[in-house]
């Protein structure tokens, strides 16, 4: 049944002509928020292997890895034979040019590989780097996943991310001007400290209206163990969202999202064994079906309430 919302999975068939695979890599980068170029200690939120606690072999070389992620899914989807490289884990831009072409090679140019997915923060977007991304274009589908998390300040503060709301506004538009063929994918986090519903409408409001980006990555905030967030926690600062409340911020995020715009994640996964909360978020099916009896039972649709103008 089709959903109510544009999903990745009909766009990736739409735009391939078939399913294929999103194999994720760990490339070997830092964070400049982890490594002293603009802080220490990395997000709050995040654990000591980033964002890749689920990549098969992370210490394997980037080929390794590429072939015991495809082997490791074929198992379920034998038939797929197209893939897209994401270089997930950490900031995969937090290097020089020359660096980012000798790992990105070692997996783009391998058999079905059809484009790239690149995990990276507004501040480690340098022009030479976009351009280099401008030429990858040109070879293969490019896609720019770029860390935004909150719009707020006092958020991004809280949370150590160390750049900007303002700073993001402006590298999305350098990526349009110098590499117009590289899709943009916003990153944002739903149930981070101290933000209510409404803001959490407005991160989505001002991402989607502020920049022109091609979709959207809706994440639940999942705390986990040996994190500098567990501390916020602890001591009252962070409330876990509930699974209604949860469902509920999402069905209100997707209806003032744009219908065109292609929604990449409206929940997530987390390692049970690092999870300390929210626990129900481990039934991801559970998660997105009841999202869909929301958005069935409210008769709306993506995009619903966005405002037309003349």
């Amino acid at each position: 049944m089709k959903k109510r919302y544009n999903t990745l999975n009909d766009y990736y068939r739409e735009l391939f002509g078939e399913k294929i695979f999103k194999v994720p890599i760990d490339a070997g980068f830092d964070c400049p928020n982890r490594d002293g170029t603009v802080a220490h200690g990395g997000c709050t939120f995040c654990t000591v292997s980033g964002s890749g606690d689920a990549i098969v072999a992370p210490d394997a070389p980037i080929r390794d890895q590429f072939y015991h992620e495809i082997d490791f899914m074929h198992r379920k989807w034998p038939e797929v034979k197209k893939y897209l490289v994401y270089f997930q884990n950490f900031t995969n831009t937090h290097d020089k040019v020359e660096v980012l072409r000798e790992r990105y090679e070692q997996a783009i140019n391998e058999p079905g590989v059809v484009g790239i997915n690149i995990g990276t923060r507004p501040d480690c977007l340098p022009d030479e780097t976009i351009l280099y991304l401008a030429e990858l274009s040109e070879r293969m589908h490019v896609t720019l996943e770029l860390g935004l998390q909150t719009t707020y300040e006092e958020t991004s503060a809280l949370i150590n991310r160390a750049h900007s709301y303002e700073l993001y506004v402006e590298t999305v538009k350098r990526v349009r001007e110098l590499a117009p063929k590289v899709e943009i994918v916003s990153h944002l986090i739903n149930g981070l400290p101290g933000e209510t519903h409404d803001m959490m409408l407005e991160n989505v409001r001002r991402c989607v209206t502020d920049n022109d980006i091609n979709g959207i990555k809706l994440h639940l905030l999942h705390l986990m163990t040996n994190t500098r967030m567990q501390r916020d926690y602890h001591e009252g600062r962070l409330q876990l969202l509930s699974q209604e409340e949860y469902v509920s911020i999402i069905c209100d995020q997707l209806e003032i999202i744009p219908k065109h715009m292609v929604i990449h994640r409206i929940t997530g996964d987390a390692p049970r064994d690092m999870l300390i909360g929210p626990m129900w978020s481990l039934n991801k099916w559970e998660v997105l079906n009841a999202i869909d009896k929301e958005m069935e039972r409210r008769g709306s649709t993506q995009g619903c309430k966005v405002e037309v103008t003349a």
